[in-house]
């Protein structure tokens, strides 16, 4: 990892952002490149006051990182709206990283539209961290998601060759469905359940080891979880019993009313998660 974008509105929730993402350039002794974006839709005088506040802060901001903490740090000013400028500096500079603070939820608005977190991570092609904890340390621990999909090999491939620093333990997560016990769940007697779930278990196991077969990597644990509720609920249950700092989630290209309406896996951890989150995106999204 050589180089990471974060985006910062100045917020204490920006504040998150940055000083995890310092952190983790400190480590893999990577540079950093701090962006605010300016609203345009503005009158002249607002938008070059704000344009100018911005700079200050981020020079300040910047000198710091440098002399402080030893970081190569440049920034930039965008015009735009907060998600189109964030994309916009992700395609000019394509960092390794961008790292964002924790979403404001807007209520109806998010429904509908989405966070700009989560229009980013829709968007973007390189990888986006959300740092939700305030970063007390590296990571110690962390879990990486699984549906055993090719688009979940690659991300995973992409994290690893991230070499994100400090988590030293690595387990990983797999959630698989039982059908069986859908409506009809509460006429199946418990012992005949249990065998079906132990059966299922053993299957996915398998297909867990044999989807980890050609990935170059060692997990501390395989951790197996059936859908007693969402799959995003479930990852969010194993992340919280393994002390997990950091869960790392793929994204896929869905398009279309049903994602808008819906989301993802990924936008549903991102928007109830107490850790950090690292999405990563499909590598050719553009």
């Amino acid at each position: 990892m050589k180089s990471i974008l974060v985006a910062t509105d100045f917020s204490e929730r920006s504040d998150r952002a940055l000083r995890r993402a310092s952190l983790l350039a400190r480590q893999a002794g990577a540079g950093l490149c701090l962006v605010h974006v300016v609203d345009d839709d503005q009158p002249a005088r607002i938008v070059e006051a704000e344009r100018e506040a911005a700079s200050q802060l981020l020079d300040e901001q910047s000198a710091t990182l440098r002399e402080m903490d030893g970081i190569r740090c440049d920034t930039q000013v965008i015009f735009g709206a907060p998600f189109a400028g964030i994309v916009e500096a992700t395609w000019e500079r394509e960092p390794d990283l961008l790292v964002i603070g924790p979403h404001r939820r807007q209520a109806l608005r998010d429904i509908f539209v989405g966070t700009t977190a989560e229009r980013t991570i829709r968007t973007v092609t390189c990888p986006v961290l959300m740092a939700n904890s305030p970063p007390a340390g590296p990571y110690r621990n962390a879990l990486v998601t699984t549906d055993l999909s090719d688009a979940s090999r690659d991300a995973i491939k992409r994290y690893l060759s991230l070499r994100m620093p400090g988590s030293a333990r690595t387990s990983i997560v797999h959630v698989f469905s039982l059908p069986a016990l859908g409506l009809a769940s509460h006429s199946i007697p418990k012992e005949e359940k249990q065998r079906y779930l132990d059966s299922e278990a053993e299957g996915a196991a398998r297909q867990l080891a044999a989807f980890l077969g050609d990935l170059d990597v060692v997990f501390a644990e395989h951790i197996l979880r059936h859908d007693a509720s969402t799959p995003a609920r479930e990852i969010l249950n194993a992340a919280e019993e393994s002390e997990a700092g950091l869960i790392v989630v793929g994204t896929q290209g869905k398009s279309g009313l049903e994602r808008l309406l819906l989301g993802s896996v990924a936008e549903e951890v991102f928007r109830h998660a107490q850790m950090d989150v690292l999405a990563i995106p499909p590598k050719h999204r553009r």
